[in-house]
């Protein structure tokens, strides 16, 4: 694909920075970091999605689109590029033919291991040039790096806050979080800007829960972090309808019968039940059905789960207060179910829905949404494990790279050999864009991370979390999803 050759993955302006540089310049040290928050009480970020990044542009792209090609043919796309959008007639080349001859890509990249939960403000990659010759490349591939980085973090980092509030809920209602995996599904993925966003926002997703309807994102943890599905549960789901399906019936007896007693009369079914009247579902068709939904086994691998899939998930779940009294909609969506099934209570003294009966909601959810779900739950003495959570992109695609403020900047150059540590401080800003000087390290603070900066660029710097993980076209250090997913649980 002609568009992938590297020498135009980025933005115009990186295209004449090389020769702006001062003279004599040989190397540029920068660092990746989460400068800010627009989260109400998130100021910790998830680090995650370095290894794939490295392997899909340094290593494969750079190879497959670069080296691996003939010389005159990628220097002669870039000269088309550039002399038709840039209007220059002779654009220069050389440093683009010194970098094909020397057949690698002379970048040195450091980081903490995936999956470190730091403080904002803390770096967590750093990249350098390991060639005075090419200077130039250390944040050339910013605008690649920072389109590629920010969002596995920022979907990683919003997960881990989805499970630690799911997690706290589990623990006060049932005394138990072992469902808390499966209770956060990814449902996002027809609602990202991309497949490729949708796979890498799945993937963060992935690191906290293992529901997921986002297949891409499984596949990309085998592929770019050794997982085996074969062998430990990535991710899964359940059979599910749609509403094409449910208005296909227009009866929604007709509908529930069929989907219960011919289509999945044994297993886990999702059935949407929103798509004429949810409430009539409710208290019409379902109690007529109680009896084939109780002759399942129940629990986790047998169970009927309703799914309404509109209007405001808190009302529909917990009830609305401002509805006809008596009615199903006053009641919510939990307690109409347990007033036909019952259930158990927890030791804590929750009320826990039948086993053969479930709840997910799939729609509009998000952080904020989720815990007043959960608390309402619990001031009405229900469990926190009735109802399970679709998070889609209105989670997951409603984030910038400045939601946690990432940013890529230089602060170390070496010049004619002399270091000089630079730093960029605003006056005009409010201290986000303030960046380190000099080279930075990472140390373990209690349970936390601090960095510290200021370093020359080879001072030995004993406790510092930073590895190389790559160097020169190859990688140094890679690591297993089962490791990043154990280092966040332990945060």
């Amino acid at each position: 694909m002609k568009s992938m050759i590297m020498p135009i993955l980025c933005d115009f302006y990186k295209i004449s920075h090389r020769a702006m540089y001062p003279q004599k310049t040989e190397l540029v040290y920068s660092t990746w970091t989460p400068r800010a928050t627009r989260m109400n009480d998130v100021d910790h970020v998830v680090w995650f999605g370095g290894q794939a990044f490295i392997q899909e542009y340094l290593i494969e792209l750079f190879s497959d689109h670069f080296f691996a090609r003939p010389k005159k043919d990628v220097i002669a796309e870039y000269v088309r590029v550039i002399k038709h959008t840039l209007g220059d007639a002779n654009p220069d080349t050389k440093h683009l033919e010194e970098l094909h001859d020397l057949g690698y890509l002379p970048l040195s990249i450091h980081a903490l291991p995936e999956g470190t939960r730091v403080p904002l403000r803390v770096p967590v990659l750093t990249i350098q040039n390991t060639h005075p010759q090419f200077f130039w490349l250390t944040n050339f591939i910013e605008s690649l790096a920072s389109a590629e980085l920010w969002q596995p973090s920022t979907s990683a980092t919003i997960a881990h806050e989805y499970k630690k509030l799911l997690s706290h809920y589990a623990q006060e209602t049932v005394g138990d979080a072992g469902f808390v995996p499966f209770q956060g599904h990814d449902f996002s993925m027809r609602g990202m800007s991309s497949l490729r966003s949708a796979m890498l926002s799945g993937l963060g997703h992935l690191t906290s829960f293992v529901g997921t309807d986002t297949i891409p994102a499984i596949t990309a943890a085998e592929y770019y972090y050794g997982a085996n599905i074969e062998k430990e549960l990535i991710g899964t789901s359940v059979p599910a309808t749609e509403h094409s399906i449910q208005c296909a019936y227009g009866d929604d007896f007709a509908y529930l019968d069929r989907m219960l007693s011919v289509v999945h009369p044994n297993g886990i079914v999702s059935i949407v039940s929103d798509g004429y009247d949810f409430w009539d579902v409710i208290g019409r068709v379902i109690p007529a059905l109680k009896d084939k939904i109780l002759a399942r086994k129940g629990g986790m691998i047998d169970k009927v789960v309703i799914r309404p899939d509109s209007g405001d998930p808190v009302l529909i779940i917990c009830g609305d207060p401002s509805a006809p009294e008596g009615s199903l909609a006053r009641k919510g969506a939990v307690q109409a179910l347990w007033d036909i099934f019952g259930g158990t209570k927890s030791a804590q003294g929750f009320q826990v829905l039948d086993s053969h009966i479930g709840l997910i909601y799939g729609d509009a959810i998000t952080l904020t949404r989720a815990k007043e779900i959960l608390r309402r739950l619990r001031e009405q003495g229900f469990a926190s494990t009735n109802v399970v959570f679709g998070i889609g992109s209105y989670t997951y695609q409603y984030n910038t790279r400045d939601t946690f403020g990432f940013a890529l900047k230089s602060t170390l150059c070496v010049i004619d050999g002399q270091e000089k540590q630079i730093f960029k401080d605003p006056k005009t800003d409010d201290g986000t864009k303030k960046s380190q000087k000099g080279r930075v390290a990472v140390f373990q603070d209690g349970k936390s991370y601090r960095f510290q900066d200021g370093y020359a660029l080879n001072a030995d710097v004993p406790g510092n979390l930073l590895r190389e993980v790559f160097r020169d076209g190859k990688f140094i250090v890679k690591e297993s999803f089962s490791q990043i997913r154990e280092r966040i649980s332990a945060s």
